[in-house]
């Protein structure tokens, strides 16, 4: 940013100006967040629209409706602050949403599950630039003395998109078709460029520090190359098959490249000489494990509850409610402890206490008992909310001034590809899991099962889609038991695949407890930093 003006000043209080600009944050932040729990419920039913009739599309294969969607988040998030300097905030946020809606709009009028993964790209490459602009367009209007305040007002989407999204998704696709979901973006992204453009002050585009082009071009095909590869472990049924190791290396490749790139331009893309800071190390580490665990499990309970238990998208959404709820209990109490208590004190409890929770999961099955499950997922949305803001906090505290900026971008990059890998890797191990169930005798005969009929999938298909499953039981006479057989085994593929997701989560408490347990000075706080109010970075949260 350029000091070659001087610091406006701020009133003390509140004012109605920079309430409406937080209006239009919140509004860019609502649909963004949305849009990344509300497909979750969705995915049984991309499986169905966009398989045949007796052969629905891996669940592997549609989870990367969500991972696609995760990788362009990531992908831009570094690109926004250069280009909003470039350009000017309020044009490129403009931009962004009119990106994020035309990207929904395509997404409904999908034909193939390949086609709706591509729009989901372009959707989050809209989606991605929401938060961090809007970060930095309220740090300008606001500045930094009342942020403590306006953070609790952009704290309402990141709390209500974890209630809101399931019930929201189910409700549309029960009541109208999965078409909605995305085409429901699209009334509210008009509402919100029109809002934009007329609160949001006029542009100062400033020259700006050059972007790492090279570094863009290695990190994101080299991680999808990795998570494509990781996906289709399932489909073909070894790691030894070219697709899987060819691109899986492939990606590795043009990753490692990156790293070694990273060190050379003076602004790359991920500043991977502020891990030379041990805290904020710790921090990532801990951050890393606990996004791939905790949003990798995530993904997959609203499809236990309609694909073993019977559930519509609405009631699965409903089941899937008392997790956000939890959070929203325990996140205004663990940031306001943040600023007093060493992170150190804090994170290992909230860990903790999802571990708690999330042993029950591992004892899931055809009949568990839905007050244990909707008390296992309150208590596991207990421990998120006194884990996600302090790890934040916990790493941002430790920067020098003029490296928030690039820690911020470091953090949510490390969250957003976290949750990418968690998503493929829990999809991945379910899939294996489904498919080890032993095989229906003739179905192999059936056309459209070339590899036969699972008793897991013959379960599931009773489930979700009970008129194909009657005419396929016909044909192959299927006695009754294998149904219940089938229900079993599928919730015992769940089961397992918690049990990893546990571990994983196990795993985060040995670096969170090397995260500072005592009070320490931030470094290079000095009372004059040479920068203004306002070009003080904020730090850039995505849930």
């Amino acid at each position: 940013m350029s000091n070659s003006h001087s610091a406006p000043e701020y009133p003390e209080n509140i004012d109605a100006a920079v309430l409406k600009v937080a209006g239009v944050v919140v509004l860019g932040a609502i649909m963004s967040i949305l849009d990344i729990t509300v497909v979750n419920v969705a995915l049984p039913t991309f499986q169905n629209v966009f398989g045949s009739k007796d052969s629905p599309v891996s669940y592997a294969h549609v989870a990367w409706t969500v991972t696609a969607y995760t990788l362009a988040l990531a992908t831009v998030i570094p690109l926004s602050g250069w280009a909003a300097d470039r350009f000017g905030t309020k044009r490129l946020y403009i931009t962004a949403i009119l990106l994020f809606t035309a990207g929904s709009a395509l997404c409904s009028t999908a034909a193939s599950i390949q086609m709706l993964i591509g729009f989901r790209v372009l959707q989050g490459l809209g989606g991605g630039m929401l938060m961090p602009l809007g970060m930095t367009i309220m740090t300008r209007a606001a500045g930094p003395k009342r942020m403590g305040r306006l953070m609790a007002v952009l704290g309402v989407p990141m709390l209500l998109g974890p209630i809101l999204g399931p019930i929201l998704g189910g409700w549309l696709i029960q009541i109208a078709s999965w078409h909605w979901i995305f085409l429901i973006n699209v009334p509210l992204g008009v509402i919100a460029m029109i809002y934009a453009w007329r609160v949001l002050e006029k542009d100062a585009p400033e020259p700006s520090e050059s972007f790492d082009f090279l570094g863009m071009a290695l990190m994101s095909p080299g991680l999808a190359l990795f998570l494509y590869g990781v996906s289709s472990i399932p489909s073909e049924g070894t790691f030894a098959a070219p697709k899987v190791w060819g691109t899986m290396l492939g990606g590795a490749v043009l990753m490692a490249l990156f790293v070694l790139h990273s060190f050379r331009p003076a602004h790359p893309l991920l500043d991977l000489r502020l891990f030379r800071n041990r805290d904020l190390t710790v921090s990532v580490i801990t951050m890393f494990l606990f996004a791939g665990a905790f949003f990798g499990g995530l993904l997959l309970v609203p499809t236990y509850f309609q694909e073993v238990r019977g559930q519509s998208t609405l009631h699965a959404g409903l089941l899937v409610a008392p997790q956000g709820i939890g959070a929203m209990l325990t996140m205004p109490i663990a940031g306001a402890l943040a600023d007093r208590l060493p992170i150190g004190r804090i994170v290992p409890v909230g860990i903790s206490v999802i571990l708690v929770g999330l042993l029950g999961l591992t004892q899931v099955g055809a009949d568990t008992s839905y007050t244990f499950l909707i008390g296992t997922l309150f208590v596991m949305g207990l421990g998120m909310g006194a884990t996600m803001m302090p790890l934040f906090t916990a790493a941002l505290k430790v920067l020098r001034h003029h490296e928030v900026a690039r820690g911020s971008t470091l953090l949510n990059i490390t969250q957003q590809v976290a949750s990418s890998c968690g998503v493929a890797l829990m999809s991945v191990l379910l899939t294996d899991h489904l498919n080890s169930s032993p095989v229906i005798p003739g179905s192999t005969q059936v056309p459209q099962l070339p590899g036969g009929l699972t008793e897991a999938g013959a379960a599931i298909m009773h489930s979700t889609r009970p008129s194909a499953f009657a005419q396929l039981a016909a044909l192959l006479h299927i006695p009754p038991h294998v149904v219940a057989d089938g229900l079993d085994q599928a919730g015992a593929a769940f089961a397992h695949t918690y049990w990893v997701a546990w571990g994983l989560v196990a795993l985060t408490l040995v670096p969170a407890l090397l995260l500072p347990r005592r009070h320490r000075d931030v470094p290079d706080s000095e009372p004059d930093t040479g920068l203004e109010a306002d070009d003080e970075a904020p730090p850039v949260v995505i849930h």
